[in-house]
């Protein structure tokens, strides 16, 4: 029999909230069968939180997390999954590097403000 999880299993064992996962089930990322009122996840439920949950970490949106899932294919090994993945990967460093090349330059701008600042000030103060 293939394990299955409740809701609070799942919250509890990923460290999130059950709203959390309500969320993406009404965002069809998720489709767990229904017992009754209660909701019952697979493992495949399970693997699509983690992959959501990893790409919220490194700064997916929803949209790029929704287009790995939907690539998932263990039965076929992954391949297009993992390089649609490795893609965004090689674009979002290249987003980070460019806000942190805009955030140093935003330091310097700050530096040389502060700067007249204190030089004006001590200007006025003589």
């Amino acid at each position: 029999m293939t394990q299955t999880y409740s809701i609070s299993d799942l919250a509890r064992e990923l460290d999130i909230t059950t709203r959390a996962i309500r969320f993406y089930e009404e965002q069809n990322m998720l489709s767990p069968e229904r017992r009754g009122q209660e909701r019952v996840y697979s493992p495949r439920d399970k693997v699509i939180l983690k992959l959501i949950l990893r790409g919220k970490r490194i700064g997916f949106s929803l949209a790029e997390c929704r287009e790995l899932i939907e690539l998932y294919d263990p039965s076929h090994g992954n391949r297009k999954q993992l390089e649609t993945f490795l893609d965004k990967i090689t674009q979002r460093r290249a987003q980070l590097a460019q806000q942190l090349l805009d955030i140093e330059q935003m330091q310097i701008e700050l530096d040389t403000a502060e700067e007249r600042c204190r030089t004006a000030l001590e200007q006025t103060a003589t």
